[in-house]
């Protein structure tokens, strides 16, 4: 008979999810603490599950017996250190998980945006009863830079209100709800084209700053932009500078460089721009879907099978 797994979970787990994994895994010994008071498990750990932002370099030295690394989180940008890099240890992701509360986020900000209501919420808390332009949603173009799993999600729901939907990606394949595709090469005249640019991005090397000046003047003045990836894929003081200059028309922001945004930021002040505390892809189903997921990898773990979302730790993603 195998030993028990030891498994430590860097989040509060609810009796359901504990039953989850133990229907896969009835001898398992399950711990959950924080960052802080994990050192005190994880010498005897053989499954760390946390989140991809969670700092956990030096926790992983102390961590012998670690086979395998599950982040809760779609991105992984803290757990592809060098050391972890060159192990072996498993390193998987909750990617597929986020497509309908995000996408639900996207869609709310560009309806807000057609609507006027950035423009609304302000003249209702002075108290002023003035109509402001407003636009449909029906027929804009939307381009999303990132076609995973999320990229995809966005695309159907926002091909299901009728608009025109079009990305980058870098192979040519058949995406039932995307009507064009651009290689990368390509990604400016791609951006003159759309009237929303969704960043859908994971944060590599390569994807770092990866939203430039450069990219704002391709677009038209009338766009928005709407970040919901990693706030260190757009070179934010280059949106600062397109949102001042009306290079583009607004934008809707979830994610930051640095969170919680600075208070001095201009940002908060400017009426064309939406800010939303990194909340995006939050839902009440969200640990439910996540502990499914890693439920499910668990059994192929324990069977030596494929698993599932296993990350390239050298591409990051």
């Amino acid at each position: 008979m195998a030993p028990a797994l030891n498994i430590l979970v860097l989040n509060p787990l609810a009796d359901r999810h504990i039953e989850k994994i133990n229907n896969v895994a009835p001898d398992t010994i399950i711990h959950t603490t924080n960052l802080e008071d994990a050192r005190q498990y994880i010498g005897n750990a053989d499954i760390l599950i946390t989140w991809g932002w969670m700092d956990i370099r030096s926790l992983y030295q102390a961590a012998p017996k670690l086979k395998w690394v599950h982040a809760l989180s779609a991105g992984v940008e803290k757990l592809t250190f060098p050391e972890m890099q060159a192990s072996d240890t498993i390193v998987t992701n909750s990617k597929g998980i986020h497509g309908i509360p995000v996408a639900e986020h996207v869609l709310s900000l560009m309806l807000a945006f057609t609507r006027g209501l950035n423009l609304l919420i302000r003249q209702q808390q002075q108290k002023v009863w003035k109509r402001v332009p407003t636009e449909e949603i029906q027929d804009k173009t939307i381009a999303i830079v990132g076609l995973g799993s999320i990229g995809r999600t966005i695309a159907k729901k926002a091909k299901g209100l009728g608009m025109n939907v079009i990305a980058v990606k870098r192979e040519m394949t058949t995406e039932i709800f995307v009507d064009e595709l651009y290689t990368p090469d390509r990604i400016h005249e791609m951006l003159g084209e759309a009237d929303f640019v969704v960043a859908a991005l994971p944060l590599t090397e390569e994807t770092n700053n990866f939203f430039r000046l450069e990219h704002f003047q391709s677009m038209k003045r009338s766009a928005y932009f709407i970040n919901i990836a990693r706030g260190a894929v757009v070179k934010e003081t280059d949106l600062i500078q397109a949102l001042e200059q009306e290079l583009i028309q607004g934008a809707g922001l979830d994610v930051f460089d640095h969170e919680p945004l600075s208070k001095d930021s201009p940002l908060w002040a400017m009426p064309n721009v939406i800010l939303t505390p990194h909340l995006a892809a939050l839902s009440p189903a969200y640990l439910d879907r996540a502990m499914k997921l890693f439920a499910d990898n668990l059994g192929r773990f324990i069977q030596n099978s494929e698993m599932e979302n296993v990350v390239d730790k050298l591409k990051g993603y």
